[in-house]
């Protein structure tokens, strides 16, 4: 880890929502520029714990830290305020505003920012630039293909430069070659220094990650960054 400690950090983190354990005590440390897959079935607890790494929902208990801040001495306000400058977030589904142009979905992003307007739009162009989208800033969702609608999406992430981008199953409403280029764009943004953490249930897009953090019933299973690395496919067998 680097010398400033982990940019994410949980410790014995539970979550559970009745009688149910979503989260049954996650301890991970990720670093600043990491790029990591986390992966996991159906009820693994992969989307509980994006959720409170994403300031979205609190842990019943154990502790947080996203950028140093430990999220649960913040208020509602403060945790909208931390969510803002530093995670970004991508779903399987775009969420676009089917009235709205590319450039325009993009500003969005910084809404709940102090940025005035023509600094949003600006910002919006040049953090479509970066995702090869500078050509369609006008364009609205229904002229843009899916893998283009993703880049969209991932633009409006970044464009508040977060600390963390939290992409939750990027590539799943995606055919193979736009879901491949999607992965390299985000290999493209961790190597300029974004923290990436990508949640999926593809295999083989965890596998071809630097690092593999594998849940199972609430529970880190393996975290190949601690334990030994192996073939992560090989290592769950037929049981997804």
């Amino acid at each position: 880890m680097s010398g400033t400690g982990p940019v994410l950090a949980l410790r014995e983190v539970t979550k559970t929502y009745g009688d149910v354990g979503a989260l049954r005590g996650v301890t991970l440390d990720v670093a600043a520029g990491e790029l990591v897959a986390v992966v996991g079935p159906s009820g693994s607890g992969k989307s509980t714990m994006l959720n409170i790494v994403g300031t979205l929902d609190r842990p019943t208990q154990g502790s947080v830290s996203i950028a140093g801040n430990d999220v649960a001495t913040m208020s509602d306000n403060a945790l909208s305020a931390l969510r803002a400058e530093h995670v970004g977030f991508v779903f399987q589904q775009f969420h676009l505003q089917a009235g709205a142009t590319a450039a325009e979905n993009v500003a969005d992003g910084l809404l709940y920012s102090a940025t005035g307007r023509r600094e949003r739009r600006r910002r919006a162009h040049e953090a479509l630039e970066r995702v090869g989208l500078g050509h369609r800033t006008d364009h609205r969702p229904t002229q843009l293909s899916g893998g283009e609608k993703q880049r969209v999406a991932i633009a409006r992430a970044i464009v508040g430069n977060p600390t963390i981008l939290l992409a939750d199953e990027p590539t799943g409403a995606l055919d193979s070659a736009s879901g491949a280029a999607i992965v390299t764009l985000l290999r493209a943004l961790n190597a300029t220094g974004t923290t990436v953490l990508v949640i999926t249930h593809d295999l083989g897009l965890a596998a071809s990650l630097p690092r593999q953090v594998r849940m199972r019933d609430g529970l880190v299973e393996h975290d190949s960054a601690v334990g030994p690395a192996g073939d992560i496919a090989a290592s769950i067998g037929g049981g997804w």
